[in-house]
C-alpha cells in the first residue's frame, strides 16, 4: 500500500464522515449539541489512524537500511 492510497483512503472517510454528520444536523438540528461531540472525536481518531499509518510506512521505509 502506497501513502497516495492512503490519503485517498483518509479523505473518503474524513468526507463521509463529514457528510452524515451535517445530514443527521440537517434533518434534526435540535440534536446539533448532542452530534458535535462524537463527530469531533470521530474526526480526530480518523485523523490519528492517517497519522499512524504515515509514521508506520515511514519506519518500514527508512528501517531497511540502504539498498546497495
Amino acid at each position: 500500500m502506497d501513502l497516495h492510497t492512503l490519503a485517498a483512503g483518509l479523505a473518503m472517510g474524513l468526507g463521509i464522515g463529514f457528510s452524515k454528520a451535517m445530514e443527521a444536523i440537517g434533518r434534526n438540528p435540535e440534536a446539533s449539541g448532542t452530534i458535535f461531540v462524537p463527530y469531533i472525536l470521530g474526526l480526530a481518531l480518523t485523523e490519528a489512524i492517517g497519522i499512524y499509518a504515515l509514521v508506520v510506512s515511514l519506519i518500514i521505509l527508512f528501517a531497511s537500511g540502504p539498498t546497495p
